[in-house]
């Protein structure tokens, strides 16, 4: 279940009434006169399906509350009520299957800023990762794997392209064009420093690291691994299941990959940083590629969903048109 907190001017909010009491996948409606301060107006609770929320939330943009008020949404871990079983049953499809689509595009959105601690997460995983490469540690490279935030603005990239939304693909990818470089730029200067100290050996051969050399070695199965990952990846953020998007961390070379990059360069072996730059590109490709396709599909199925709802005869008694989407007045 989805928890809604609406505010918005009284008029406004009576029309907000009449769609959510329209609405048999909507339950628990609380509606607080004046009670809203900054911004002004009245104070509107309510409990919605999560199949069905997205459909509510679109017709509440239509009413412009996002510009005159706001809409919160929240997650509803538990929900004791035969109403509630009722409420979910009456919305179609299943709640695991449900997208929010203002939740993904504002979980994408928080990952994509170019911040400090953005770049920090993408040195400190490459750091690992090229101790792992020289080590042929399994294990490090794993972690580094866990550690890199360049999921989030692939994902974004994605939903971006899905919804033609070029502010948030700009900012995707500048996070990565900034990022990659600057992690490999590190991996390469904390590898020649390791190779003058003598931390890292003098010479660094490929054959001698049987476990970690596929990553300056890619192929088919590298972007089909890719391709599958970046699917799961997606929807283990439309459907809210972190626990998968770990697993999907764990199945994708990208930071290795650009970490085996500068260590190559630090030996000056261009061959494998040539090998691990094509690893990366493929990957990189493989995630976006799926990613986009895995969205497309299921954005498909809710633009149908609220096509058919515009047709809903209920929307009339909230002063929204029927058979299609109001024009918003700003």
């Amino acid at each position: 279940m989805i928890h809604l907190r609406i505010v918005a001017p009284e008029e406004i909010a009576h029309q907000a009434l009449e769609v959510l009491s329209a609405s048999e996948a909507v339950l628990n409606i609380v509606h607080l006169h004046g009670a809203a301060t900054k911004p002004d107006g009245d104070l509107i609770l309510c409990d919605v399906a999560r199949e069905e929320a997205s459909i509510v939330i679109a017709d509440l943009k239509e009413l412009d509350i996002p510009h005159v008020g706001s809409i919160a949404v929240e997650h509803i871990d538990t929900a004791l009520s035969d109403a509630a079983v009722k409420a979910e049953k009456a919305a179609p499809g299943l709640p695991s299957d449900a997208v929010v689509w203002e939740e993904v595009e504002a979980r994408t959105s928080e990952n994509t800023e170019l911040s400090v601690s953005f770049v920090l997460f993408m040195v400190a995983a490459m750091q690992i990762a090229a101790v792992g490469l020289v080590l042929d540690q399994p294990i490090l490279i794993v972690g580094a794997m866990v550690v890199g935030p360049e999921f989030g603005p692939l994902a974004a990239i994605s939903v971006a392209l899905v919804q033609l939304q070029g502010r948030l693909a700009k900012r995707s990818l500048v996070a990565l064009l900034v990022g990659f470089p600057l992690g490999t730029l590190a991996a390469l200067l904390t590898s020649l420093v390791f190779i003058e100290t003598g931390a890292f050996p003098a010479e660094f051969e490929t054959g001698d690291h049987p476990l970690t050399s596929f990553i300056t070695e890619p192929d088919f199965l590298s972007f089909f691994v890719a391709f599958v990952g970046g699917s799961a990846g997606v929807l283990s953020l439309t459907s809210a299941k972190s626990g998968a998007l770990v697993g999907v961390l764990i199945s994708i070379t990208t930071i290795p990959a650009a970490s085996n990059v500068g260590v190559a360069a630090a030996y000056g072996r261009w061959d494998d940083a040539a090998g691990a730059a094509a690893q990366l590109g493929i990957n990189l490709t493989g995630i976006v590629v799926s990613g986009v396709i895995t969205l497309f599909i299921q954005r498909r199925y809710y633009l149908a969903r609220r096509r058919k709802h515009l047709s809903d005869p209920h929307r009339a008694a909230a002063g929204l048109p029927v058979g299609k989407s109001a024009k918003s007045k700003r």
